[in-house]
């Protein structure tokens, strides 16, 4: 039975679960806050991260040319959306908390923010598998539905003048973001495995076209990260409340 990205929106718009619709731009902001801080929070459970590195960020709803940032020095797991900086793409911080900004992850999310207006959250951590794989140097092997996902939607970035440090996953919707880093890990995890067992049986590229539609569009992504973020809220006791001032 095929099913396509029109048919899963529908289906979730039809049982009562869609996106956010927000009143005005103040009630989004604080949405994007909030989500951002349980992405984190959420990253931070999944074991992602790794002392001061990673960052995940997301475009602001009102001033556009900036984002909200995770701290520097503060674990993925105590973060919340009181401790996020605000910060221009030309670096300047205009809203700090007690915590510094992370230089590197300064540069590398305002490049993305301003080359892409269509991206609101961006991710970036140093995570075991996508670490251990990203030293290979190479693209994802056609051979799980988690690699399918991403197929002709992921490239090795060659011209870095560091080392090969994991996975970087950019979305429009913060929730496709977090689990679109997530399954990109597990991709990775599998091909590891697979490749110490022995000889891999690839798809063909039709295949992987076809079930890549259905697993790897954004309401795909949206759909699967927002149960991340509910089960979260349900273990945290804690769901959004917007209060207008």
């Amino acid at each position: 039975m095929k099913v396509n990205a029109c048919a899963i929106l529908a289906a979730t718009i039809a049982s009562g679960l869609k996106p956010h619709i927000f009143e005005d731009k103040l009630q989004e902001r604080a949405w994007c806050k909030l989500r951002l801080a349980q992405a984190l929070r959420t990253f931070g459970n999944r074991g992602y991260d790794e002392e001061i590195a990673g960052h995940v960020k997301a475009r602001d709803a009102i001033e556009t040319e900036c984002f909200w940032a995770n701290p520097w020095g503060l674990h993925f797991k105590l973060i919340q959306l009181e401790d996020l900086l605000l910060v221009h793409f030309e670096g300047k911080i205009l809203q700090a908390g007690k915590y510094l900004l992370n230089t590197a992850a300064f540069l590398i999310h305002s490049k993305i923010h301003a080359a892409r207006p269509d991206i609101i959250c961006a991710a970036h951590s140093h995570s075991l598998y996508g670490k251990a794989f990203s030293a290979l140097g190479k693209p994802l092997d056609m051979i799980s539905q988690d690699s399918y996902t991403f197929y002709n939607d992921h490239a090795v970035y060659t011209d870095y003048r560091g080392i090969n440090h994991s996975l970087l996953v950019a979305s429009d919707m913060i929730e496709a973001a977090v689990w679109f880093y997530i399954s990109l890990e597990k991709a990775c995890q599998v091909q590891l495995l697979a490749d110490a067992a022995g000889k891999k049986v690839k798809i063909s590229s039709e295949q992987a076209a076809e079930t890549g539609s259905k697993v790897g569009n954004k309401t795909a992504g949206w759909f699967s990260g927002q149960m991340e973020f509910a089960f979260l809220e349900s273990e945290e006791q804690n769901s959004f409340v917007y209060l207008k001032e």
